[in-house]
């Protein structure tokens, strides 16, 4: 048996295979029948456009010769990309086959549309008479950028953002739990000044909602300015019309992008590289998290919670494997590569055209579905794992030399007010504690050694590494709280936005 003879067809990529029912929300704006969907939408909109004009231009039909659309003939054509499912997928492959241009067969596919119109509407419909509007003074690049805007848009706004920011959230939530939980730092993989859970957890609460708040205010460009971006064959068959008006109110107020008025034949991506470009940082940082959280399951500071009937290991039943992070952490470096690919070749065009961009553009939904598949194992790995509160105090126990820090800063304090026999503060307290383990009765006596005042004395002998955290609660209170605060505003701004649309 031949495995390319096996219907339906077996999918090549874990994405399509495997992970499937994980990455499958995105098949809705990234697969090539969205594409087409949206394609169709574009061209839907422009006819409606043309024939019925808009406020700018009086709202009278654009073309000599064109009767505006009644309510019903725009609730047709709005309506064949909403009925175009498995069978129209096939007629399109069947036009496609024929003209091998994707964007002429959706121009067939319409044509066919217009022509069962008076079916639906009745034999005064004047759509099957309209096919000329149909890809009306377009070139491809017209549909097409346009429609690839607003697949990723809205994958990026109704998937990929609510999933990231599920993680965010996620994190948020055990770094308010955990916001006073002592934790020994490791610098240099060598034991450092205390620190709190919820504080390093808070950290990647902030680093994240720096990137995805750039990304919930990106812009979303498009253009629509036909085969070398000069208006040509516009100006050509009408010159009285103000297409460059008429191009602005359509990318902007029906397709709902930003009108980008000066570009090549092609729209000239950067807006892409931006999007791709942080989210590729968000990644990163996001790979940072599975690393760190893998290690501290390593050292024993997370405890995971087994999955009934699960197995870590084929040979070891003991063991209870941090998959879920180490999926994470292979599945955002899968996505880097993708994004920083099409970050740094989607800016690049030869001239005035080439078709580089158009197979790179099928990749979008690769890297978004490989960093959407991690994101999904980062929030299951963090449900699943809870800090193991004896190995974190036993850790701190094991390492009073964390106080000699707090000590010879006090030294220096008690040096620059007076006080006798405070010289050399870290060299003594380097002599005393570097390489060695130090017990709480050595850091006691080495106190009672110096001449401090008596409440510093008392202050210090008090400290203990799990009390040594400084203000590591108050930080996560501070940055959590300017976090709400800036995801309220931004929620408000997206409001205003769809308000306005």
């Amino acid at each position: 048996m031949q495995l390319t003879d096996i219907s339906p067809s077996i999918a090549l990529t874990s994405l399509d295979g495997r992970y499937h029912a994980q990455t499958a929300a995105l098949t809705e704006y990234l697969s090539e029948p969205a594409l087409n969907r949206e394609r169709m939408k574009v061209e839907a909109e422009w006819m409606i456009l043309l024939a019925n004009g808009f406020t700018g231009n009086g709202s009278k039909p654009v073309l000599d010769g064109v009767q505006p659309l009644n309510e019903a003939e725009q609730r047709y054509l709005r309506g064949i990309p909403e009925r175009f499912g498995a069978e129209g997928i096939k007629r399109h492959a069947a036009y496609e086959a024929v003209t091998h241009h994707d964007v002429k067969a959706v121009e067939y596919y319409i044509d066919d549309e217009l022509d069962q119109a008076r079916t639906e509407l009745g034999a005064a419909t004047s759509l099957p008479d309209l096919k000329t509007l149909v890809h009306f003074a377009c070139t491809s690049e017209d549909i097409n950028n346009l429609a690839i805007a607003r697949c990723v848009k809205n994958a990026v706004e109704r998937i990929w953002l609510p999933a990231a920011r599920s993680v965010a959230d996620a994190l948020e939530a055990m770094a308010r739990r955990h916001r006073d939980l002592p934790l020994l730092s490791l610098t240099h993989g060598q034991p450092a000044t205390p620190t709190t859970l919820g504080k390093e957890l808070a950290v990647y609460v902030h680093r994240l909602d720096r990137q995805l708040s750039h990304i919930e205010s990106q812009e979303y460009l498009g253009k629509f300015n036909g085969a070398t971006g000069t208006f040509g064959a516009h100006v050509a068959a009408r010159p009285d019309v103000g297409w460059i008006a008429l191009s602005r109110e359509f990318v902007a107020n029906r397709i709902g992008l930003t009108w980008n008025p000066l570009t090549t034949q092609i729209e000239s991506h950067d807006w892409q590289a931006e999007l791709y470009g942080t989210i590729s940082h968000t990644n990163r940082i996001l790979h940072n998290l599975a690393v760190d959280v893998w290690m501290y399951i390593s050292r024993g500071v997370f405890a995971q919670e087994p999955v009934k009937g699960a197995t870590g290991s084929s040979t070891m039943p003991h063991k209870v494997n941090p998959i879920r992070f180490e999926n994470a952490e292979a599945n955002l470096e899968l996505s880097c590569s993708l994004l920083d690919t099409l970050s740094a070749t989607l800016v690049e065009s030869r001239w005035q055209r080439d078709l580089t961009d158009s197979t790179t553009q099928r990749n979008i939904g690769a890297a978004l579905g490989y960093s959407l598949l991690a994101l999904n194992n980062l929030l299951g790995g963090l449900n699943s794992i809870h800090p193991n509160q004896v190995v974190i105090a036993q850790e701190l126990d094991e390492n009073w030399e964390v106080l000699g820090e707090p000590i010879q800063t006090a030294m220096r304090a008690a040096e620059l007010a007076g006080r006798p026999g405070m010289d050399k503060p870290y060299e003594k307290v380097k002599e005393l504690m570097r390489g060695r383990s130090i017990s709480r009765e050595d850091v006691e006596r080495f106190i009672d050694s110096l001449s401090f005042d008596d409440a510093t004395a008392a202050r210090l002998k008090a400290l203990t590494p799990a009390g040594y955290t400084g203000l590591a609660g108050t930080l996560v209170d501070y940055a959590l709280a300017d976090q709400a605060l800036a995801n309220h505003n931004q929620s408000d701004h997206n409001q205003s936005d769809y308000a306005a649309q």
